[in-house]
Parts: structure tokens; sequence; C-alpha cells
């Protein structure tokens, strides 16, 4: 067999041999989804959701522990509260402090403040966007730029990883808004279901309230945020975390770890189904 018809041999076998070796590697590793394609489908769904989660309660539960410039914690607050959505506005209502119920006069404090709190959520949103100091993942889908990404398998799903930065030429109202130009970070997009399932963020440069004069939150404060699916039906926080450093009225220094977690879902008027399509169905009788 001369050289020539040997070459061609092997490689005619090596390239039979390697074929469904390929392919299972293809069907293993597919290309990631376009990118603007990915991000408007997952605003769409965070949108949907929105709308969705009104028709459900959940408790949550939040440690906050007051931190000395030794990294050392002086004091630890807890407390507990039952949440809702009103036209996608979380409202939280505390029923708990140090794991004792609220008395009579925080109870009245609590009850006006949720009762403003829902009455702002039900003015037209022109008027919502005087006072908003909220940040939510919506806002976060609009306000920042995503780039490098990347599959990572996390929590046992498949996701596809973003750097995540503000633009600062982003239209915002609101102070909640404002902080967003100045984060950066990541994100991880739930690939089966287009769903955020977490974000990792920090602030970039310092962030200066009234120019500094009310409060400056310092420069590497961060936090985190979880969404997991929920009774296999529908995506929803359970949890996050944040770390800030901050100087009220040029005085006060204010360091804090915030660890929150959410649980105890409840449904009620509706039967709700989410996979990459959300939707609301009658309750069964």
């Amino acid at each position: 067999m001369g050289l020539i018809r040997i070459v061609r041999y092997v490689s005619l076998t090596s390239a039979w041999l390697l074929a469904p070796l390929i392919l299972a590697q293809q069907a293993a590793n597919p290309p990631l989804p376009e990118i603007h394609q990915l991000m408007q489908e997952v605003h769409e769904h965070q949108k949907q959701l929105n709308k969705v989660r009104e028709n459900y309660t959940f408790s949550l539960s939040q440690v906050v522990q007051e931190i000395d410039s030794k990294g050392q914690v002086t004091k630890t607050e807890t407390s507990e509260h039952e949440v809702f959505f009103v036209h996608g506005h979380e409202i939280s209502q505390v029923v708990k402090k140090e794991g004792k119920p609220l008395s009579d006069q925080e109870q009245k404090k609590e009850t006006e403040r949720v009762t403003k709190a829902v009455e702002n959520a039900e003015k037209p949103e022109a008027e919502q966007h005087k006072n908003n100091q909220s940040i939510s993942v919506l806002h976060i889908l609009e306000i920042m730029d995503v780039s490098s990404p990347r599959r990572e398998n996390f929590r046992g799903r498949q996701t596809i990883v973003f750097d995540v930065t503000g633009r600062k030429d982003a239209k915002t109202h609101g102070l909640g808004e404002d902080m967003l130009k100045k984060l950066q970070g990541r994100i991880w997009i739930d690939e089966a279901d287009r769903q955020v399932a977490r974000l990792e963020a920090a602030f970039n440069d310092n962030f200066h309230v009234a120019g500094g004069l009310v409060a400056n939150i310092q420069k590497g404060s961060c936090f985190s945020f979880d969404q997991a699916l929920v009774n296999g039906e529908i995506w929803l926080p359970s949890g996050g975390e944040v770390n800030m450093q901050m100087r009220l009225m040029l005085v006060k220094g204010i360091r804090q770890h915030i660890v929150i977690r959410d649980y105890d879902y409840k449904r009620f008027h509706v039967e709700t189904q989410q996979g990459k399509d959300t939707k609301v169905v009658p309750e069964k009788q």
C-alpha cells in the first residue's frame, strides 16, 4: 500500500471514528443563544412574572448586623415580615422583631406605613417615579448592559452568565434607579426558563445622595439577589445578602451586613403555570 493511500486510509478512519464524538460534544455544548434576543425574552418574562406574582404572599426573615471598623459585629437585629405585591411593587409588613410580635403601638405605626406604601403603589406610574427608591430586577434589566456570555451549572440547572454594568446614559426615575448606574457585577440567567436565577453587584464608585449631604454609599458596597423555581410552577425571590458601608449627614459611618430569606410562598385567587411562557388560568373549584 503506497504512502499516500495509507495516509488517506488513516485520515478517513479517524474521521469516521471521531465523528460521533464531535457530534456528542456539539450536542453537549450547543452555541450560545443570540444575546439581544435572549435578554428580550428575559425582560418579557420578568414583566409577566411581576404580574403573576401578585397572586402570591410569602414570609421574609431579615438579620441586620452592625459592623465596626475592625470588622467585628457590635449589634444584631432580627425581624420577620409578611410580603405581598401591589401593581408590581413588593409590600413588606413587619410582624415580629427579635422573635416577638409587635406591641400595639408598633403595630399601629406599621399599619400606617404599609397603608401609605399600598396607596403609593396604586398611584399612576409617573407619580410613583417621584419618590421611587426601590431597585427591582426589571429595572436592572432595563438599565444595565450585559457582556461576556458563558455557560455555567448553577444549583443543578444550566445557566448563561453575563457581566453587567450600569449604563451611564440610561434614563432613570428616582434614587433607586440612579444607583444602578454605579453598579457592576454578574447575572445568571436560567437557560431553560429564561429567568434571572441570581444577581451579584457592587458599587464601582461612591454614590452621593443630595451631593453627599444626606448620605454617601461607599465604593465596594455590594449585594446579591436570588430567584428560584417555587413548587415547580413559578420563579420567585428566594433571598439575598447586602454588605453596605455608608456615611450619613457627613458624620455617622455605618457598616451593615444584611441577610434576607424568602420562604413559605402561598398562592391565592388563581392557578399559575410558568415555563418559557407565563399565564394565569382560573382556579379550580
